[in-house]
């Protein structure tokens, strides 16, 4: 049986999806996912989809699917690399991805992972604070 290879990354999962998914091979991602986050205790949760050109109802709500569980388990969802044809598809089959964070690349869905979980790579931006302002 196929399956997409889930890296862990700190504390984020990271998972490069370089192939159009199949119904099984998508429901088989969504549980060694959520496995994975129990098993880890993941924080975030990083889908690369870059290389993924068709995306059907089913898999809009296998990753909404991934989103909701993975909040569930204390952990946030970003998906990256979203191709234009893709989000067009999304839109027009009404598939809103609530919950699901979306960022133009990988290093951009990190950085927003980092902030949604406050991880701060700056150690002087982790000091200052709302408080901190010489107001």
């Amino acid at each position: 049986m196929d399956r997409i290879p889930i890296l862990k990354m700190g504390p984020f999962l990271l998972v490069t999806i370089q192939v159009d998914l199949y119904d099984r091979l998508a429901l088989t991602l969504e549980n060694d996912l959520i496995s994975m986050v129990s098993k880890t205790g993941a924080r975030g949760v990083l889908i690369d989809i870059s290389a993924v050109s068709i995306v059907d109802s089913f898999m809009g709500r296998i990753l909404g699917n991934i989103a909701s569980m993975s909040r569930i388990m204390d952990a946030e969802t970003v998906v990256v690399g979203m191709q234009p044809a893709v989000a067009i598809t999304l839109v027009e089959l009404g598939l809103t991805l609530q919950g699901v964070y979306t960022a133009l690349d990988v290093e951009k869905g990190m950085e927003l992972l980092q902030d949604k979980i406050g991880i701060f790579e700056d150690p002087e931006q982790e000091k200052e604070g709302p408080d901190d302002s010489d107001d």
